[in-house]
């Protein structure tokens, strides 16, 4: 005897019956089947929808009836020839009359009372498995319809009544010893109390009624056909990467099932897993497919975790206080106060203290539960040895399972590195002592986030997908993203990273997509996309929620610099070219460095201070492995470098410095770089990474242009210069003269900084620096006589860019 099980949207069309019915005849072929059905899908919410309104004297129950009514007519038409339509027919209607003069019933005396309301439900699967086995009969199959309330008998508790395994038993033994036929076709669901009342088995029950079927008859199998292939590693509407479990134990699939695996109802294993019964769960849309094999003792697989699952509309309830201490009895009378009102309890936990007592429950019982957890617990509360219950609302549980985690040290650390990286914060933990199951509470608005790290942390090792949200793509911003489009393959492959641009915003428009942009058509796609705010963008990127997020300011906008706190809270990383923030005030700085450590999300900045150079890093290098910074020496503006590079005399000094603009070299407001604020920036930037609490006010600067050249606009920066050419040529008449160069040279010694104009003999370090390089010069207690250096080019988009793409790389990997 097989038992096959077909859920709603196996049967929610006659194209679909068709199909389920071709899997039963495959399967009749091998013995007899037991063919159990659901409602045709949505036909149950649908009459409790018209119960509901009733109830409530809303005439509107008459039309969902009717619409009810033709949706099963048009399924006999569809399903069945010319003969076997009219019976068919005439019977779907004369259920429906009685349907609708129940809801008349109700109408009348606006109550619906569980009975009732359980003799209303029970219409959806006896119509389907009527209809059904109407139609396996005109197919040609050997079949007869069984009623499920004169097979499975329950107690009376309406609405989710408790079965009589004893007198299921010889029920069906004796329907079994009166029939022939080949096939069964039963309605699932359903049952019948000693009284003959109509009642349910909860929703999902007609799992539960294959299983209490399958255990009865002994069957050689139960198959549970539904609309996936089986159970998944995770949810597959939250996790792209999901994929099918080809064989799991009786225990990880209940665990899977309790905790939100929405192909399998949970009780429904007990009754064939006390027997040993194999069970699987197919797809009906694919019957081809493997599935799940569910049974007592799968072959032992490499796999430590087989799925991750969740239980979202939690609430955690927190009994404390201190006069809980010492004193037995507190945990059995929580206990007893929530079962006396019927209040499930799903999750426990206990601080060894026993200061605390926390456990979960479903969020529509968090009300009735706190009422009489205080009311239990009254005399202390207002004695003062206890708090009145804490409910804490919008959480969720997610959950990892496997049999093989009892035998593998540092999953749960794993669990919550993964967790913390991404900034889900653990609320509550709970772990049996079988170690099949590792339970952490967060916040149900992390769910989606926490199931994607750990499902990317146990069945991805080889890939991580991050997630990029990038404002500002001028010339840099471009450039990075030209990179990034061609690296993004030799990233998946060679190095595991799938790297999608969800968001690119500049200072009018946003374009996104959570799936990840399409990196050559971005330019048009952004500028017919909607306008967004800055505040507008920072919530786009907290509310998304993705996994491994990081932001990329490629900006120099002071306001985008304002947002990196908000986001390193929410575990954002963050990789700026934007110098802002890094030399803005000190106490500012050391809140995003303490920011950063404090949420796990990288805040790096390495193109603060000569683009692509390794200057920061090296710095870092160098302070992490004990060695004292001691004094800095360098050519910190590939613009500046460039300009006295090329600027003999025999140009004006104002073209050279346009020739820089319109080469990228320059910072968008070129003032910036010749007043040596940028400079001053950078080299503040890297005081303070040598350990200094520096302020730009500390800084000195030595200018080098006349004081009207910094008035007005660019344009007037501009006219200025070209008025004050013969001060530009005297500075470098001067220097030619004694066989020297003009580097506009950064200096840091002893705490003090300081950047100026300067004139450099040959055999310098910094004279023979060409074009557009920068240098910078580290005397250490390590490099006493003999600087380490680090030098090459330091401006340019493309070279900038590539530093932005290294850092995203290293904020990635860690």
């Amino acid at each position: 005897m097989q038992v096959l099980k077909f859920g709603g949207t196996s049967v929610a069309s006659a194209e679909n019956i068709r199909k389920s019915l071709a899997i039963v005849a495959k399967a009749a072929e091998q013995g007899p089947v037991v063919m159990v059905v659901s409602a045709l899908g949505g036909t149950t919410d649908g009459v409790i929808g018209a119960g509901r309104a009733a109830e409530q004297a809303n005439e509107d129950f008459r039309e969902a009836l009717q619409q009810l009514e033709e949706r099963h007519v048009t399924a006999a038409h569809d399903l069945l020839g010319a003969d076997a339509q009219h019976s068919a027919i005439a019977h779907v209607q004369a259920q429906f009359d009685e349907l609708k003069q129940l809801c008349d019933g109700i109408f009348a005396l606006g109550e619906l009372s569980n009975r009732t309301l359980d003799r209303l439900m029970s219409y959806g699967e006896l119509l389907s498995s009527q209809l059904i086995a109407t139609a396996a009969q005109a197919y040609g199959l050997d079949a007869v319809w069984a009623d499920a309330r004169q097979l499975i008998r329950t107690n009376s508790r309406f609405g989710m009544a408790e079965v009589d395994m004893g007198t299921t038993e010889k029920q069906v033994a004796e329907f079994r010893g009166n029939q022939s036929a080949n096939v069964w076709v039963v309605p699932g669901f359903i049952a019948a109390d000693a009284h003959g009342a109509a009642t349910t088995l909860g929703r999902g029950g007609s799992d539960y009624t294959a299983a209490l079927l399958a255990a009865a008859l002994g069957a050689e199998k139960l198959e549970i056909w539904t609309d996936v292939s089986g159970m998944m590693t995770a949810d597959p509407r939250l996790v792209r990467g999901a994929r099918p479990i080809a064989r799991i134990s009786y225990q990880e699939a209940m665990e899977l099932s309790h905790f939100g695996a929405k192909v399998l109802y949970p009780p429904t294993i007990q009754p064939v897993m006390r027997r040993g019964i194999p069970l699987w769960i197919k797809n009906t849309f694919a019957p081809d497919d493997y599935g799940t094999l569910v049974e007592v003792a799968p072959p032992r697989t490499p796999a430590v975790v087989q799925g991750i699952s969740s239980i979202g509309n939690l609430t955690l309830l927190n009994l404390e206080g201190s006069g809980m201490v010492g004193i037995p009895g507190f945990s059995k009378r929580l206990f007893e106060a929530l079962a006396r009102e019927r209040i499930n309890v799903i999750l426990i936990t206990q601080s060894s203290s026993e200061h605390s007592i926390c456990v979960g429950v479903n969020a529509q019982d968090a009300g009735l539960a706190k009422i009489a957890v205080d009311e239990e617990f009254a005399v202390e509360i207002a004695a003062g040895r206890i708090e009145p219950l804490r409910p804490e609302a919008d959480l969720a549980i997610v959950a990892l399972v496997g049999e093989n985690m009892k035998d593998h040290p540092g999953i749960s650390g794993k669990l919550f590195g993964a967790l913390g990286q991404n900034g889900v914060n653990i609320r509550a933990i709970a772990q049996g002592a079988s170690e099949k199951n590792i339970s952490t509470v967060i916040r149900a608005a992390d769910v989606r986030k926490a199931i994607n790290v750990l499902h990317e942390a146990f069945f991805e090792a080889t890939k991580k997908q991050v997630n990029l949200f990038i404002l500002g793509p001028g010339n840099v911003g471009s450039k990075l993203l030209e990179q990034l489009a061609r690296q993004q393959p030799h990233l998946l492959e060679k190095m595991g990273l799938q790297v999608r641009v969800v968001a690119i915003a500049n200072s009018r428009h946003c374009l996104v997509d959570e799936n990840g942009l399409d990196l050559t058509a971005w330019p048009d796609e952004l500028a017919a996309a909607p306008a967004q705010s800055l505040d507008d963008f920072t919530q786009l990127i907290i509310g998304r929620n993705l996994r491994n997020s990081i932001f990329v300011d490629v900006t120099a906008n002071p306001a985008a610099a304002g947002i990196y706190a908000a986001l390193l809270e929410k575990s954002v990383a963050i990789v700026a070219c934007n110098k802002v923030a890094a030399s803005s005030e000190y106490a500012h700085y050391a809140r995003l460095k303490s920011l950063s450590k404090e949420f796990n999300a990288s805040y790096l900045f390495e193109t603060n201070v000569g683009a692509a150079l390794p200057v920061i890093g090296t710095l870092n290098d160098l302070t992490r492995s004990g060695d004292v910074v001691r004094r800095m020496e360098a050519v910190l503006s590939g613009t500046l470098n460039f300009v006295f590079n090329h600027y003999d005399g025999t140009r004006p000094f104002a073209e050279v410095v346009r020739q820089a603009q319109a080469e990228g070299y320059t910072e968008p407001d070129p003032r910036l770089d010749l007043s040596g604020t940028d400079v001053a920036r950078k080299i503040l930037i890297l005081a303070r990474e040598a350990g200094q609490a520096m302020e730009m006010s500390d800084i000195e600067i030595n200018g080098f242009l006349p004081p009207a050249c910094l008035e007005g606009d660019v344009e007037a920066f501009y006219a200025q210069m070209a008025a004050h050419e013969a001060h530009f040529r005297a500075l470098y008449d001067e220097a030619a003269a004694g066989g020297k160069r003009l580097k506009f040279v950064a200096r840091y010694a002893d705490g003090r900084a300081s950047v100026g104009l300067q004139t450099v003999a040959p055999g310098h370090d910094l004279y023979d620096l060409r074009g557009k390089d920068n240098v910078v010069l580290f005397y250490t207690d390590r490099y006493v006589d003999q600087p380490l250096v680090v030098k090459g080019a330091g401006a340019g988009a493309e070279v900038t860019a590539s530093g932005v793409f290294a850092d995203i790389i290293r904020a990635a990997r860690l």
